[in-house]
């Protein structure tokens, strides 16, 4: 995610880059054409630029509302992901120790489902952040799984799914040896439930691109704009006697379509891993501190910072 309010021209130029060799280079080549080659019968009508950029418009328009709200959308189930995420780590702690007076209570056995339930739930939180943006780093899961845990779960295609599997079992394990009561289970399940509705959400958006005729035809009305453009300015401009001035407007009015295209192409996609992502990193280093601080764990992970205007 994006922190920086203002961005380094540099960056942003090199951002644009393509784009901006599109326009500078075919503004160029109208000029010379007209005024070095004197080909005058170039020109375009200025109504044929305004029309189709009013239809680009549109197009644009429907496009970044839809990206936006996908964006969102997956910032709002990782929100969900951590509220939920921290009530399920209370409810292991409250409801194991609530049974602390029954005569089968073992506070070692007790202490152990504790830490291995909430240790599982932060490697769930990671799992599914790798899991989304595709990558292959599960040693990251190493600190909150046995050795058993991992190389079970790396056989697994959905490997978040696992993590919730085995949690269910040593939760019904443990309701068997008396560390859960018989209804503990109820608002585990429903918090388990949650998590299990956040992740196929995520999943959704992830596996379900915007419709991709949007897609299309966004970038070839946006290229057809920024082609005709500069034949429909140069007739117009000589007109005025300001002829060296089109190449600069032309460029600018490009510019400023494409710029906003771009940033709704890379909205679209919240799980890739790139400075315009939902802050999964962030989030899932949220996860883990409040919830080893549940634990009453001191040695907690340095809080993830952004780094040169980006928020991982």
């Amino acid at each position: 995610m994006l922190t920086r309010k203002i961005f380094l021209p540099h960056r942003v130029l090199w951002y644009m880059r393509y784009e901006l060799f599109f326009s500078v280079s075919l503004g160029i080549l109208v000029w010379v054409l007209f005024e070095v080659f004197e080909f005058q019968k170039i020109t375009l009508p200025f109504s044929i630029a305004g029309t189709l950029g009013g239809a680009l418009a549109i197009f644009l328009g429907f496009r970044n509302n839809n990206s936006y709200g996908r964006w969102w959308e997956a910032r709002t189930q990782w929100g969900g992901i951590v509220n939920s995420s921290r009530v399920l780590a209370r409810l292991f702690f409250t409801f194991t120790d609530s049974h602390s007076h029954q005569e089968n209570y073992q506070k070692e056995r007790s202490e152990r489902f504790k830490k291995s339930l909430i240790y599982k739930q932060i490697a769930w939180a990671h799992a599914l952040r790798l899991h989304l943006r595709q990558q292959e780093t599960w040693d990251e899961l190493k600190p909150f799984l046995s050795e058993n845990e991992l190389s079970q779960l790396k056989n697994k295609q959905n490997k978040p799914n696992e993590l919730q599997k085995m949690m269910a079992q040593e939760i019904y394990k443990a309701m068997q040896n008396g560390t859960l009561g018989g209804f503990d289970s109820f608002q585990i399940e429903g918090q388990l439930l949650a998590l299990a509705n956040y992740q196929g959400a995520c999943e959704r958006i992830k596996n379900t691109p915007l419709l991709r005729q949007y897609h299309f035809f966004t970038v070839l009305f946006l290229y057809a704009f920024m082609f005709l453009l500069p034949f429909c300015l140069i007739g117009d401009f000589h007109k005025l006697g300001l002829q060296a001035l089109m190449f600069p407007i032309s460029v600018l009015i490009s510019f400023v379509f494409s710029t906003i295209a771009k940033i709704g192409e890379v909205n679209e996609n919240p799980f890739e891993n790139q400075a315009t992502d939902v802050p999964i990193t962030s989030l899932c280093n949220t996860i883990e501190r409040d919830l080893r601080e549940i634990l009453e764990e001191t040695n907690l992970p340095e809080k993830v910072q952004e780094l040169d205007g980006v928020l991982l």
